[in-house]
């Protein structure tokens, strides 16, 4: 497998998983609306405007950093494309990698503060972590351990296929 083709496939996919992720973000949104009851009966168990607030910020952020990462990784598939003939120019080279790198990392923090608003949606639907119920530590902790999981194999293998790639340049 030649090295276009490998930079072609692992764009595709990581364009293809930001896609997923801003639907994510798109549903978050939609639990951001004030006044919003929780499914716990107590009252103080509701959340406040301050965890809804915070949900948009984070979704948006998110969404911010998604979109950077498959605009870029987008454009590098572009400039690969375009420069096929000259892969080995030393200058080229570096915009090709800090391309990717900016993209490797606008997916992992927006995979963060995604992980961040999916707590406060689960806030908002089940009712504030500070009240103890069992529904919401069980939501909560799910995503926060699935998501920490994915992340603890992905970071690493991105830094390793970045290592390699920076040590070519």
């Amino acid at each position: 497998m030649s090295t276009t083709s490998i930079y072609d496939k692992g764009l595709d996919d990581l364009v293809n998983v930001n896609s997923l992720f801003t639907i994510a973000v798109f549903i978050g949104l939609a639990y951001a609306t004030p006044g919003q009851r929780s499914l716990d009966d107590r009252e103080e168990c509701n959340a406040g405007a301050s965890i809804s607030r915070r949900l948009v910020i984070y979704e948006v952020v998110a969404f911010s950093f998604f979109l950077l990462s498959s605009l870029l990784a987008k454009t590098l598939k572009m400039h690969i494309a375009i420069f096929k003939d000259e892969f080995k120019s030393k200058s080229l080279q570096i915009i090709r990698v800090v391309m990717l790198t900016l993209a490797a990392l606008g997916s992992v923090i927006g995979c963060f503060f995604l992980q961040l608003s999916m707590i406060h949606v689960v806030e908002i639907r089940l009712g504030r972590l500070s009240c103890g119920s069992p529904a919401t530590w069980i939501a909560a902790g799910t995503v926060m351990t699935v998501v920490s999981v994915a992340l603890i194999f992905y970071v690493p293998t991105v830094v390793y296929i970045l290592y390699l790639v920076w040590r070519q340049t």
